[in-house]
């Protein structure tokens, strides 16, 4: 449960609220909130500091109740989940979001807010573009964290934003009810720009400069712990890169293997592939296929959080589906290769039981086409129940 005091007297007509995650910052909270409650009179706007308290066991809370700042307390542990607190109590039609360590500078919200002036639903912050103060950022984090996850999620998600975790942004808070983020721990930050491009939001970037923090003890950020976090978030979210590139990387050779190979041994290209190729190709079509339905089925299990484009593929393959279709066509392909090993079946009581070696390679492809028509058949079912729960 989240509570609240609030020092001083309540504000009304707030334009801008400016949100601070602390955990332990009375070292800098103080200059913080001074810096961005000199920017709302520099601005001569209506502006209010929201501290959103993370179980805190220095003087945190006194010294931003002493500047008059609200305190929100979150129990939850997380950035996002103290973030999420301290936007949901803000009063302004604006939340700025930094950190309380001083490591981004306060006294520059008036760009946040004019670049939303001019009509965009989420500002970020580039440090790249800003500049990096020398010790601000690990060389870990600046040569090889933030450049990889960053053009990672940009190919992935198609959002055309250099530094995705940059922890200075703006965004209105009608934009934020339609971000619906839910992540509690620092994969929060790619979350919001991820979830605002998926809403149609229109975001934007401005340069802003990232200085040392001034704490005395060590950050909160873990680099490997939360470096996964954000990628997992990632890839957890874009089946298409997760299931769908490595399914079909893998069953389109496997197909065009078994193919090749069900009439027996081939040469290609001067070598010879025989009955262990056949092998390996079974496998890649079967292993392929079956990340392929993973990824079918996790792209209607993210459709509420990723609507599926009209006209994309899979919103066709949704349309012409049905269940009678998914279990002709596996049904088809399983009963097929049931009647191919029938057939050899017979063939081999007929020739007295002996050895049937020039037929192994279609009896492969024969038990390959049933395992893939079962699947095919199973997943059907499976895949009409998610339609009609989702369509509840």
């Amino acid at each position: 449960m989240i509570t609240m005091k609030s020092a001083g007297k309540p504000m009304t007509d707030v334009r801008v609220t400016a949100v601070m995650p602390c955990l332990n910052e009375e070292r800098t909270l103080g200059l913080c909130i001074e810096k961005a409650q000199r920017a709302f009179r520099d601005l001569g706007i209506a502006g209010e500091v929201v501290v959103a308290d993370n179980g805190s066991t220095d003087r945190s809370v006194e010294v931003a109740e002493a500047l008059g700042a609200r305190v929100v307390h979150e129990p939850r542990k997380g950035y996002g989940a103290a973030l999420m607190a301290g936007i949901k109590a803000a009063r302004g039609r604006i939340v700025v979001m930094a950190d309380a360590d001083d490591s981004y500078d306060w006294a520059s919200l008036g760009d946040f807010v004019t670049k939303i002036d001019e009509g965009y639903d989420l500002v970020m912050g580039n440090r790249f573009k800003g500049g990096i103060e020398p010790g601000a950022m690990p060389p870990l984090h600046r040569y090889l964290g933030n450049p990889v996850l960053s053009t990672l999620a940009r190919v992935m998600y198609g959002i055309p934003i250099a530094d995705f975790h940059c922890g200075m942004r703006a965004f209105t808070r009608q934009g934020f009810e339609r971000m619906n983020l839910r992540t509690p721990g620092m994969e929060f930050a790619t979350e919001m720009v991820v979830n605002a491009s998926h809403a149609g939001l229109r975001i934007a970037e401005i340069p802003t400069r990232l200085y040392p923090d001034k704490r005395d003890r060590p950050p909160h950020l873990r680099s490997f712990r939360d470096g996964w976090r954000h990628l997992r978030f990632m890839l957890t979210y874009a089946p298409d890169y997760l299931y769908m590139v490595p399914g079909l990387v893998l069953t389109l050779p496997g197909i065009a293997g078994l193919i090749v190979l069900s009439g027996g041994p081939a040469t290609i290209g001067g070598f010879r592939l025989g009955i262990h190729f056949l092998a390996l190709a079974s496998l890649l079509s079967l292993l392929g296929a079956n990340v392929v339905g993973f990824g079918v089925l996790a792209k209607v299990c993210n459709a509420s959080r990723c609507p599926i484009a009209p006209d994309s593929w899979m919103a066709s393959l949704l349309r012409h589906f049905t269940l009678e279709r998914g279990i002709l066509a596996g049904g088809t392909l399983a009963i097929g290769g049931i009647a191919v090993d029938a057939a050899i079946l017979v063939e081999w009581f007929a020739r007295g039981r002996a050895d049937m070696g020039g037929t192994v390679h279609l009896a492969f492809v024969a038990s390959t086409l049933v395992v893939l028509g079962i699947n095919l058949v199973f997943g059907s079912f499976l895949l009409r129940m998610m339609q009609e729960d989702g369509a509840e």
